[in-house]
């Protein structure tokens, strides 16, 4: 299995953002590098060619994805099956869509914050069929922006909701002690991260949160 790793960041943020999590990820022994995207003005369909792009060029790759970047990470898992993706981790991503851009794309003096990734956050994205491992870091801090716009359904990190990370055909889920944007620094997250790149599923204490 591959030890290099490509991690992407999230919505309103830069490749500088996710340093924290790609220098853990390089202490655990990976070959860690960054995907910096336009998040608002170009959006998924900037970011997603061009990430497909980027991964022809390798023979073997895995990902990791911080919120937005996990969305952008698997879009271009479906558009292009065959993208030499062995794994892909996805830290608070709202897979299913998410209701907190829906609560801001109704304010109209909000909604463009959003920029051109509004769609891909709305929605979310179809169950996953494909032949790469999908793995779910969760947070349950309820500490974020999310909490001002709308009212979560049930446990949430502050900005996604638990259940927006539930995306059918995961090959794992698991929940760590973190809010949305803890999760880029979080050592847990880190942690099941990369055991979840070498082993292609997370580490669960008894009776934890689990994909069976």
């Amino acid at each position: 299995m591959t030890n290099r790793v490509l991690v992407l960041h999230g919505i309103w943020n830069a490749r500088s953002w996710v340093a924290p999590l790609v220098a853990r990820l390089r202490a655990a022994g990976f070959e860690a590098d960054t995907f910096g995207y336009a998040s608002i003005f170009g959006g998924p369909e900037v970011a997603v060619p061009a990430l497909i792009e980027r991964l022809r060029g390798e023979a073997s790759i895995n990902m990791v994805g911080h919120s937005l970047g996990g969305l952008v990470a698997l879009e271009a898992l479906r558009r292009e099956p065959d993208l030499p993706v062995p794994r892909l981790v996805c830290l608070g991503s709202p897979l299913c869509g998410s209701r907190s851009a829906r609560a801001l794309a109704s304010r109209a003096w909000l909604a463009p914050v959003l920029g051109r990734s509004r769609s891909l956050l709305d929605c979310g994205c179809e169950p996953w069929t494909g032949s790469t491992q999908v793995g779910m870091v969760a947070g349950d801090v309820p500490r974020g922006l999310g909490r001002l716009l709308t009212r979560m359904d049930g446990p949430s990190d502050g900005t996604v909701a638990l259940s927006e990370t539930r995306l059918e055909g995961l090959a794992d889920h698991c929940i760590v002690s973190s809010s949305h944007t803890g999760l880029v620094f979080s050592r847990a997250a880190a942690d099941q991260a990369a055991h979840f790149l070498r082993e292609g599923h997370f580490l669960h204490a008894p009776g934890s949160d689990a994909v069976s």
